[in-house]
């Protein structure tokens, strides 16, 4: 008889082409749907995969964490090299590991870690710029330079618990308080030549305790109008106190943000190595 194991698995995916990370009846093509169906192809059952959170269309991961209950009685680096085979190329499971005794993706998790990746010029403004193809699947471009000293001055005011309605929805329950652990912008040194011109790399880091609906990008995307000039740091205070949805920042675009990490308190040594 076939043992029944309990698994978990580090899994990294382009977000790009899919509608999200749940299944949904009116969105077939999704990252836990494709996940099930290729774990179905290859061991002929269905099994229920639970994520560690429901990234929205478009945005991707590098370090999401899953949990089954599969039929298996090889190793597990056999089920991680075999399930790969009926992945799609945009999803490819890094590591599979027993799951510990009371282990759940999304109820265990401590803190999740999110970046945002930006370009934007070192010099002048990009107005004759219309379009980077060669980045806009995993990156914002912006069109003019941004203040990086005010942005991070800004995000300072969100760091710690606070009630973040003005930024997301509650994805479960009515509270919308949460912890910001981290939250700054790091400019990269040199810049990166894509003929014309000169662009910079931004990477926003945030680390909370847990995620609204659209929170990430809409924290991204009020920063950025700091950066820009359009906003001040008392219009970031003042839509914090606000906790009205209407006061934040349009959110920016998906394809810059990336689930980086997940992280388990009670159990410190799952995928610490990764």
């Amino acid at each position: 008889m076939t043992p029944e194991r309990s698994v978990c698995a580090l899994v990294a995916y382009d977000g790009t082409d899919f509608s999200g990370f749940q299944v949904q009846a009116n969105a077939p093509h999704t990252i836990q749907g494709a996940l099930e169906e290729g774990l179905g192809k290859l061991t002929g059952q269905a099994n229920r995969v639970h994520g560690s959170g429901r990234t929205d269309a478009g945005v991707h991961a590098h370090g999401q964490v899953i949990a089954v209950t599969v039929e298996w009685k090889h190793s597990l680096f056999a089920l991680c090299q075999a399930w790969n085979r009926f992945l799609p190329e945009a999803i490819v499971i890094r590591k599979i590991v027993e799951a510990p005794s009371g282990f759940h993706p999304r109820f265990s998790a401590t803190l999740r870690t999110y970046r945002y990746t930006v370009y934007h010029p070192a010099g002048d403004a990009l107005e004759n710029v219309q379009r980077f193809p060669l980045l806009a699947r995993f990156a914002w471009v912006e069109k003019q330079r941004l203040d990086v000293e005010e942005m991070n001055r800004a995000a300072r005011l969100l760091i710690g618990e606070h009630d973040f309605a003005t930024f997301g929805l509650p994805t479960q329950g009515d509270s919308t308080v949460r912890r910001i652990e981290e939250l700054k912008w790091t400019a990269e040194d040199g810049v990166v030549r894509l003929d014309m011109p000169h662009l910079q790399r931004l990477i926003l880091t945030v680390t909370a305790n847990g995620f609204l609906r659209r929170m990430a990008r809409n924290l991204t995307g009020t920063l950025l109008a700091v950066g820009r000039g359009q906003w001040q740091m008392e219009d970031v205070a003042s839509a914090l106190a606000a906790q009205d949805r209407s006061r934040s920042a349009p959110p920016v675009v998906p394809n810059g943000l990336v689930l980086e990490r997940v992280t388990y308190s009670d159990y410190p040594h799952l995928f610490l190595e990764e």
